[in-house]
C-alpha cells in the first residue's frame, strides 16, 4: 500500500463510519463527515495532509493511487 492509497482509504471508511454512527447513535457525527470533506478540500488547494506526512515520516513508500 502506497500512502496515496492509504489516505484514499481512510478517508472514504471516515465518512463511512461517521454515517453510520449518525444513524444508529447520534446525528452530531456527521461533524466528523464535515471534517473528512474539509481536511481533503484543504490538502487539495494546499498539498499538505496531515496523514500523509505522517505516514511519510513512518516509512510507508510513496506512490501514485491510480497506477
Amino acid at each position: 500500500m502506497t500512502v496515496d492509497r492509504i489516505v484514499h482509504l481512510m478517508a472514504g471508511l471516515m465518512v463511512l463510519l461517521s454515517i453510520a454512527l449518525s444513524q444508529y447513535s447520534d446525528p452530531a457525527w456527521l461533524w466528523l463527515t464535515a471534517f473528512v470533506g474539509a481536511n481533503l478540500a484543504q490538502s487539495g488547494v494546499t498539498g499538505f495532509c496531515p496523514l500523509a506526512f505522517m505516514l511519510k515520516k513512518s516509512g510507508v513508500r510513496e506512490g501514485n493511487c491510480c497506477s
